[in-house]
């Protein structure tokens, strides 16, 4: 008994079915890596930090929080759920005098950071005491005072300027002329500013009216301390933190004064976690779910061997242990080698959201033990349940039954598979029938349960879906000859086989289509509103912003009957989703005019009230955003303005084109103090001539505005067709190695074929149609559930029907089809080329 050790039986299976743990391992492997760079991208989000630069020195910076939390009671109690403010949440220049006061400090001075525009190009503007943080000096003349600028030599020399001459800047209390009192070289603080608010060459103005230039009287964007020479930084950041007590205002040191100064972090922050959590999940969920149906085969290929261990003494508990050596033996392995390449992808994909500008440059990756161990664990304990699920029948039964049952495969799936499977279907359908009837998020989070739970139904009852699938497409076959005939009766008596191919495919369509397809919906419905609602003559933008009152010069052009310009940024709007009270970011645009003149320019498809009434305390919102808000004409919307503030304004009107244009429509003024950049990104004007306008900016008509808005739309579409490529490519490679390891199985039964007077032609057409069944089978089911999801998520979304693009849905399956037919062919010519076949 000496040879039926499990440590043996697990060497000698390994050795002499290298093929079978070949596709195993590759299986392991792959989901390895899919845990490994979703984990390290988790990791990175969670630990995410940026070295302090324009306040390097400065050991403590105090300044607002720059996000809106909730507080809402969950089972383990009340729970606290962070969103990042669309724009800079802003503290009373007042504090810099409180925190002045604290022990150890120096000096605390108030910091502002804003765009200024000049007529050959964009500033950035500070107050000029960041100079004493900052590292900037003057190389000639004095201080600012009221009135008064210093300029960075550059830009003295393109505006032909000197000390003592006069310029003209534009900021947010419009066009003023400001005498040039000195020139400055910008130290690191105020270069690494610079990008901030898009642009390098500076502008500095004194303090007492640098607040009221940016737009916000009486804030600044954070209050620098310097310590005394000699106080502790951690003694300094207490005492200010007292100092400040009540103020709101959060007091920084170390790496989160540079989190205080790069307002992007937060969003990468969001941005990380979310790839690595919800993304990151459901690509595990796959990841798992293949590998562990890749196991299944791997052992329930060798149930004849089982069977032959029983009959000739092997005990129940032996065939265990043997299977959980087996994966001892290669998951490990496996997920090492997954590994290497899973920080590949997560530099790589790393590296694309920081060029796309997702995630500042001064975020690093971060790769640790943790996801390794993880993805490693993951496919160790995937490989040991799949195992032992899979070989505890032939483990279990009498040896004369377990003969008998690796002969003709068992028609009946187990009780608690089934009863799973079951339940998964109803709960997909009782999902699918919640997203039908909700709308907004809700619609999109019912519809994520819905491909859920029916790729687990189809995993569960992959045996019976298999020969449902077999039974009616081999209807077809039997007209395409005796290849096709033998191919159809191959997959009726052998549905295990055939359903761990098809739930790889359906895995690769169902995910891919849904993510990809959710995408060209919405951008095809976005471009048909943006198309429809724009019905201005000119449209006029300038990347740097609008020159001010770009509006009104443009109403007195020669022809114009209506000019308005539009503030783009985002508000915070409380929705309900999922049952739970959360903040969705809604884009919202500022209108310079009444909304009667927006209606001469934009046709937002008013569905109910009107736009007349637009004004201070009243706007206008899109009926998705109304319907998740749960508010109507008349009702009170509370929402947070992009710097935080908070703001309860009366809904006046209702419209439907919020996906293509802006979500919340109110006036300028409302949010003007709000935010960063005073200046209007675009100007919408109908009648006259272009030729007046083309001094403002780039002018062009509507077609080629909604061209450009396109293009930055398929922008933002990267990240969906990632994902799709990510668990797509994952789930084909899986039905690929599926594929590969049947047909090696199949030797045997490919040379009694050859045996019995089939050429290799016709062997080779039959595996040709068995690949195609299991391709097409795949295809269907996987874009059933597509659609079951996407239907009522896009009604519920954009109250459209999805929009699948024919040739893109074409390349999905006829990619499908083309790598099952070459796993198939490739393998099956080698084997054919044995003697003995």
């Amino acid at each position: 008994m000496r040879s039926l050790a499990p440590n043996g039986l697990a060497r000698a299976a390994v050795r002499f079915k290298p093929a079978s743990f070949a596709g195993t391992f590759v299986a392991l492997m792959m989901s390895a890596l899919i845990v490994a760079a979703c984990g390290i991208l988790l990791e990175t989000g969670a630990r995410a930090s940026v070295p302090a630069e324009r306040y390097a020195k400065a050991p403590v910076v105090a300044a607002a929080d720059q996000s809106v939390r909730l507080v809402a009671d969950s089972i383990d109690g009340p729970e606290e759920t962070v969103y990042p403010l669309p724009d800079t949440a802003r503290v009373d220049v007042g504090l810099a005098a409180k925190a002045a006061r604290a022990p150890g400090a120096e000096a605390a001075v108030p910091d502002f950071t804003f765009p200024v525009r000049q007529d050959n190009g964009a500033l950035v503007g500070h107050g000029w005491g960041s100079h004493a943080f900052t590292g900037t000096a003057l190389s000639a003349g004095a201080a600012p005072r009221t009135g008064d600028v210093v300029l960075d030599p550059a830009t003295a020399r393109t505006a032909k300027a000197d000390v003592g001459d006069t310029v003209t800047l534009e900021t947010a209390v419009g066009r003023t002329d400001f005498r040039v009192s000195g020139l400055a070289k910008s130290g690191s603080g105020d270069t690494a500013a610079g990008a901030a608010v898009g642009g390098k060459a500076t502008a500095w103005f004194a303090d007492a009216e640098a607040s009221a230039l940016a737009g916000h009287p009486g804030k600044a964007d954070a209050i620098a301390v310097l310590a005394a020479d000699g106080a502790d930084t951690n003694a300094l950041a207490a005492a200010v933190e007292k100092s400040l007590a009540g103020s709101g205002a959060q007091v920084h040191t170390g790496d989160g004064r540079g989190e205080a100064e790069e307002r992007g972090l937060a969003y990468a922050k969001e941005t990380l976690l979310g790839l690595g959590s919800q993304f990151g999940g459901i690509a595990t969920l796959v990841a798992v779910f293949t590998a562990a149906g890749t196991v299944a085969l791997s052992v329930g290929q060798r149930t004849r061997e089982f069977a032959l261990l029983r009959a000739v003494g092997a005990t129940p508990r032996q065939i265990r242990r043997a299977v959980a050596t087996e994966a001892l033996l290669v998951a490990p392995l496996a997920g090492l080698a997954g590994c290497l390449p899973g920080i590949a992808l997560a530099g790589w994909w790393f590296g694309q959201l920081k060029d796309r500008g997702a995630v500042p440059e001064a975020v690093d990756l971060h790769v640790s033990w943790i996801p390794l161990l993880a993805a490693v664990g993951t496919g160790l304990l995937t490989a040991l349940g799949s195992g032992w699920m899979a070989g505890r029948r032939p483990a279990k039964i009498k040896p004369g039954q377990a003969l008998t049952e690796a002969s003709v495969e068992r028609l009946r799936p187990g009780v608690i598979r089934t009863v799973l499977g079951l339940a998964a279907l109803v709960g997909g359908a009782v999902f699918a029938g919640v997203a039908s009837s909700s709308a907004g998020d809700n619609a999109a989070n019912a519809s994520l349960g819905v491909i859920m739970l029916f790729m687990l139904a189809v995993a569960l009852l992959g045996p019976l879906v298999a020969r449902l699938c077999a039974a009616l497409f081999g209807l077809l076959l039997r007209g395409g000859g005796a290849s096709a005939a033998l191919a159809a009766a191959n997959s009726r008596t052998n549905a295990r086989r055939l359903a761990s191919a098809i739930t790889p495919i359906v895995l690769a369509m169902a995910f891919a289509s849904t993510l990809v397809f959710m995408h060209t919906s919405e951008s095809q419905i976005a471009s048909e509103q943006l198309r429809d609602g724009i019905t201005a003559d000119h449209v006029v933008t300038d990347p740097a912003g609008l020159p001010t009152g770009s509006a009104d010069q443009a109403a007195r052009a020669p022809g114009v009957d209506a000019a308005v310009s539009l503030l783009d940024t985002q508000v915070l709007v409380p929705v309900v989703s999922g049952g739970e009270r959360t903040l969705q970011g809604a884009a919202t645009q500022g209108i310079s005019g009444s909304g009667a003149e927006l209606a001469k320019v934009q046709d937002l498809d008013v569905r109910s009230g009107s736009l007349n009434r637009v004004g201070a305390g009243r706007i206008a919102i899109d009926k998705t955003l109304a319907t998740s808000a749960k508010v109507k004409v008349g009702d009170e919307l509370p929402l947070h303005l992009p710097d935080g503030t908070e703001a309860r304004p009366e809904v006046v009107a209702v419209y439907g084109r919020g996906l293509g244009l802006a979500a919340v429509t109110m006036d300028r003024a409302s949010l003007a103090g709000h935010v960063t950049s005073p200046f209007d990104s675009t100007l919408l004007v109908r009648g006259g001539d272009a030729k007046p306008l083309a001094a403002l900016g780039e002018v062009t008509n509507a077609s080629g505005y909604a061209v450009e808005q396109n293009v930055d739309r398929e922008l933002g579409a990267w990240a969906n067709y990632t994902m799709a490529a990510v668990l797509g490519g994952f789930a084909v490679i899986a039905a690929v190695n599926t594929l590969v390891m049947t047909v090696l199985d199949r030797r045997r039964e490919l040379a009694t074929l050859r045996l019995v007077g089939s050429t290799r032609r016709q062997v080779l057409h039959m595996l040709h149609w068995e690949s195609l069944l299991v391709s097409v089978a795949g295809v269907a089911l996987g874009t059933t559930i597509a659609m079951i999801t996407l239907t009522p998520m896009m009604r519920g979304l954009t109250g459209e029907s999805p929009h699948i693009p024919p040739l893109l849905y074409a390349t999905f399956a006829a990619t499908a089809v083309s790598l099952g037919l070459l796993a198939v062919t490739l393998p099956a010519r080698a084997a054919l080329r044995d003697r003995q076949a």
